[in-house]
């Protein structure tokens, strides 16, 4: 029932729409990195709910353990937050690769800009993690100007990481943010 409703609501009040990959592979998938571009605005958190909702698969996303605390914790546990140490220090990689190695079914959810802001160059933590987990990597944009999310194919890191951030960066090159001056164009 609850797909039913995310799925009316995507489709007939935001009007958008979902393409490709519907599944995520997840009857055979468990576990992914799923990264979504670009990030430009607090509204493509809401979105991404809503796409997650309609497609029916569970994710998680990081964000800082200082958070959750009472109320807001209630929030950020229902919608899939896992706390974490972001000081340098402390290497988030091998904490989520940890996170990923103690679960049957684990997928993730990261924006690799990093920020809100315009950046001309994704930030590799997401692919790192993914690596390091043997897990794959679902792409999925955040098209304001077609009102609509593209889906990949999992795929999976190979040892040239130049070559698969051609791959990556590629997919997302040009896809139009809600704010238009922060979307994400591949730099030559």
């Amino acid at each position: 029932m609850k797909k039913i409703i995310y799925s009316f609501i995507l489709k007939y009040i935001v009007g958008w729409k979902i393409e490709g990959n519907k599944t995520l592979s997840q009857d055979t998938i468990k576990k992914s990195v799923i990264i979504t571009v670009p990030h430009t605005h607090w509204l493509d958190f809401y979105l991404g709910i809503l796409i997650r909702g309609s497609i029916g698969f569970k994710s998680n996303y990081l964000a800082k353990k200082e958070l959750f605390v009472f109320p807001l914790n209630i929030f950020l546990k229902w919608t899939g937050g896992v706390p974490v140490d972001r000081k340098s220090n402390n290497k988030l990689v091998d904490q989520i690769v940890n996170i990923f190695n103690s679960k049957k079914e684990f997928r993730l959810s990261l924006a690799p800009e990093g920020t809100r802001k315009k950046v001309d160059k994704l930030k590799s933590g997401f692919y790192y993690i993914a690596k390091e987990s043997k897990v794959p990597v679902f792409l999925m944009t955040i098209d304001f100007e077609n009102k609509k999310s593209l889906i990949s194919e999992p795929f999976y890191p190979t040892a040239n990481k130049k070559a698969d951030f051609d791959y990556i960066e590629k997919y997302f090159d040009g896809v139009i943010g809600k704010v238009k001056e922060y979307s994400f164009y591949k730099k030559n």
